[in-house]
């Protein structure tokens, strides 16, 4: 009886497709190839940028594994299925031409490209094909599968929602319940969201691959209308300025000059700069493919999640919450020399404001969103509550009091549109004896508007500090993922503190004594201000 063929290595069998293309193989392809073969984790990680080759790599992979067994069976998803069956054609494809396959496995290929069956699979199980192609929100309940790979599941257009997000990955558990014992799932792709798959699979313990375009990288956005020396952490070889339509490529010589591992701009850049180095394949991604690549990237959150696999949505924060300044200290009242103050640490808090937008406080309704933001005498903010209410409208209440009592807080600020029309009637009755008062707000500007309006002056002049609980909270979600073009989008939290920004008085100085109070009535008075104005006051 004749002794069977060795099966050779993935890294062989794609080798020897790549020269039956006329392909240059790099090494990042290899290093592609060895990670597919050798890691043996149920679950694993591929990512790499865009440009790469992987879903190529991947065909190829496909067809390997049934070189390798004819009896596999597959199931192949991607981000709809136009895509899906792209990859089930190109597996089909490399089996009828590769020539390890071309004159065994390929020509007994059954089936349409959503379903397909090598014989020996058809032979082994006609009800489930050995390859099945799917778009990851389509219904696979009825398959079976030994190898279960999501390409590119993660894109813009099904996670810009929480909803979204939440749906694809409603999809990808069905997965485990198809799968026979023993099985293997891959995720791999580039990262499109905050709240990428990608991260979430790694710190569950998944094993990973991760090819960026540059292995170092170093960004500088302060300054750079000004400065025109920045020191880099290593010796940068591609310098960006800049995103999109009018971004360049810094040259070395004509533009700036190396002092170790400085970069000496000849005139100030203007722009944000991005330095890098070890690119993972100059050879095809030089810096004139790169620079039209970055002109065509409309924002930075593009290219750092297309090119550097930096877990960000491709579009803009605009309400960047990492610009929020974190703190993680709570307000102490102090009674000294019949005075009462408030302090945050070393600073003396001399105001308050309140917003509550209120709702039924159920959950998968809107949310019932309570702020507190307290104000210094320099005029910085600190939002030291920003949370979401439940229970009834009672309940919610109590909820309030605890706040109003914790902080004596002087006034509570009540959204009266929808909900809210019967709520102030029902606080008041519940802030009975603390001193507080209920303030009625009935809202017409838009609110999308009066979100932008709020929080954008404060989050860029660096005047907006945050509890750590809050920025913990559903607040940092809120911002990461809010759009001023969208309208139905989860933002009670973000509402709720743009109406305590808002209330927040202005301070341009203060003078005089503080009053005497009858009450632990923290806030310093008025005072007197004297103002000089620069513009003509009868105009």
């Amino acid at each position: 009886m004749p002794r069977e063929k060795k099966k050779v290595s993935f890294a062989v069998f794609f080798l020897l497709w790549a020269d039956f293309q006329g392909w240059e193989v790099p090494d990042i392809h290899i290093a592609i190839c060895h990670f597919l073969e050798f890691c043996g984790s149920r679950i694993r990680v591929l990512r790499v940028f865009r440009g790469c080759g992987k879903s190529t790599i991947l065909g190829v992979y496909n067809a390997w594994l049934y070189y390798r067994n004819p009896k596999r069976q597959i199931l192949h998803q991607g981000a709809d299925d136009k895509t899906a069956y792209k990859a089930s054609r190109d597996t089909k494809n490399i089996l009828e031409k590769h020539p390890l396959t071309r004159d065994s496995i390929g020509p007994n290929l059954s089936g349409q490209v959503e379903f397909w069956w090598t014989k020996e699979g058809y032979e082994k199980d006609p009800r489930n094909p050995g390859m099945q192609a799917a778009g990851i929100l389509k219904n696979i309940t009825s398959s079976r599968a030994d190898y279960i790979q999501n390409d590119d599941v993660e894109v813009q257009k099904n996670v810009s929602t929480p909803e979204a997000r939440e749906k694809v990955r409603h999809r990808l558990s069905e997965q485990i319940h198809i799968a026979v014992p023993g099985a293997q799932k891959d995720f791999i792709g580039t990262p499109h969201s905050h709240k990428s798959i990608y991260d979430e699979k790694i710190k569950a313990g998944a094993e990973d691959l991760t090819i960026r375009m540059y292995g170092l990288e170093q960004r500088f956005e302060d300054n750079v209308a000004t400065k025109t020396r920045f020191s880099c952490k290593f010796s940068p070889e591609f310098v960006f300025v800049g995103i999109g339509e009018y971004s360049w490529v810094a040259k070395e010589g004509p533009d700036y000059v190396l002092d170790g591992n400085d970069i000496i701009f000849t005139k100030p850049p203007g722009a944000t700069v991005d330095l890098y180095a070890d690119s993972a394949w100059p050879e095809r991604f030089d810096h004139e493919e790169m620079e039209w690549r970055r002109k065509e990237c409309t924002t930075f959150n593009e290219w750092d999640s297309q090119y550097q696999l930096h877990a960000k949505p491709i579009q803009d924060i605009r309400l960047n919450p990492e610009k929020i300044i974190p703190y993680d200290v709570a307000p102490v009242i102090r009674h000294t020399n019949r005075k009462v103050t408030m302090w945050l640490g070393n600073v003396q808090i001399v105001g308050a404001a309140t917003k509550w937008d209120c709702a039924s406080g159920k959950i998968n309704n809107d949310t019932s969103a309570f702020s507190v933001v307290l104000t210094d005498e320099k005029g910085r903010l600190y939002l030291q509550v920003c949370i979401g209410l439940l229970g009834n409208i009672d309940e919610q209440c109590r909820e309030v009091k605890k706040y109003v009592k914790k902080y004596q807080l002087p006034r509570v600020d009540v959204e009266t549109n929808g909900v809210g029309t019967h709520v102030p009637h029902i606080l008041r009755n519940h802030l009975k004896g603390t001193g507080c008062g209920v303030g009625e707000n009935h809202e017409t500007k838009n609110k999308n508007k009066r979100i932008l309006d709020a929080w954008e002056a404060p989050l860029d002049s660096g005047f907006l500090w945050a509890h750590v609980d809050v920025l913990d909270g559903a607040l940092w979600d809120e911002m990461t993922e809010w759009n001023p073009k969208v309208i139905e989008q989860p933002d009670g939290h973000l509402d709720s503190g743009a109406g305590a920004i808002t209330a927040t008085p202005i301070r341009i100085g203060k003078g005089g004594d503080t009053a005497d109070n009858t009450r632990d009535n923290w806030r310093p008075d008025h005072g007197t201000f004297e103002v000089e104005t620069d513009y003509d006051s009868t105009s």
